[in-house]
């Protein structure tokens, strides 16, 4: 026999919601505990690593350059030394940088918390799917932020690390305009990245249809450019370089909202 949800009030529904709030938050707490003991591997190995030439991502560039039969994308060095001019900068970038992390461990628990306080709303089938939706949604997310760190972070300090509008200016960055820009570019990714999940929400709310996101094609694909614009530098190779996976973030959600159609209307006729 199905189990009978107890109906429950407005009040009742802020309270649940309240208790979600804190046991998510605890979770980001832990986890910023732990990053904020790990204060060395965590600025020095993770943070600061896209300053030096020697990342990555520079070195990969650097051999797609040389098999082109060029070094156009090769650096030797990233010109720009970090300072910090107020007194509690440090500690106030160590103490936010620490909670960002714990949010992004915690992301997964944070999506359970999500998924148990809308549950209630949704079928038995589709409670069911529970952990497909936690883990897709977090792989999702935990990608977007690799590719922020990897992709966006590293284009972003290279061309703004080497810009100069003269030689008599100094390149000496702050720290905390240094850890923001990597932040930004971090969580902008992994939020980016949830595409396909809020194609999937919006067409089981109604609000569209496969139909309308072919229309619109083009249109998006503007919007793209332009949130490419945004959250990267101002050249061209690094706008492509990210408006690429979210073209194809977008025509997977232009797929998984035809999926949830075909299932709607599945639903339906067994209904009738």
């Amino acid at each position: 026999m199905a189990k009978v949800e107890k109906e429950m009030s407005f009040l009742d529904h802020v309270e649940e919601l309240r208790w979600h709030l804190v046991r998510s938050s605890m979770a980001i707490f832990f986890f910023g505990i732990i990053a904020f003991v790990m204060k060395g591997f965590i600025f020095n190995t993770i943070l600061f690593a896209p300053k030096d030439a020697n990342f990555l991502t520079y070195r990969v560039f650097c051999q797609v350059s040389q098999f082109f039969g060029t070094e156009g994308l090769c650096i030797e060095d990233i010109p720009f030394t970090f300072q910090s001019l107020a007194m509690a900068e440090q500690f106030s970038v160590h103490i936010w940088t620490s909670i960002t992390v714990g949010f992004i461990l915690a992301f997964p628990f944070i999506l359970w918390e999500v998924w148990k306080f809308i549950s209630p709303g949704l079928y038995e089938k589709e409670r069911k799917s529970a952990k497909s939706f936690i883990f897709i949604s977090s792989f999702l997310f935990f990608i977007g932020v690799l590719f922020g760190y990897y992709v966006v972070t590293p284009l972003s300090v290279n061309f703004l690390g080497n810009y100069s509008v003269s030689d008599a200016v100094e390149r000496n960055i702050k720290i905390g305009s240094y850890i923001s820009l990597v932040r930004s570019s971090l969580l902008a990714s992994g939020f980016i990245f949830e595409l396909p999940i809020i194609m999937y929400f919006l067409t089981k709310m109604g609000l569209i249809t496969p139909d309308f996101l072919r229309k619109y094609r083009k249109h998006a694909l503007v919007l793209v450019l332009v949130l490419a614009a945004v959250i990267t530098p101002p050249d061209i190779i690094s706008q492509i370089i990210v408006a690429i996976p979210i073209l194809m973030l977008y025509e997977l959600s232009i797929y998984i909202s035809k999926i949830v159609i075909k299932r709607e209307l599945k639903r339906s006729k067994q209904n009738a």
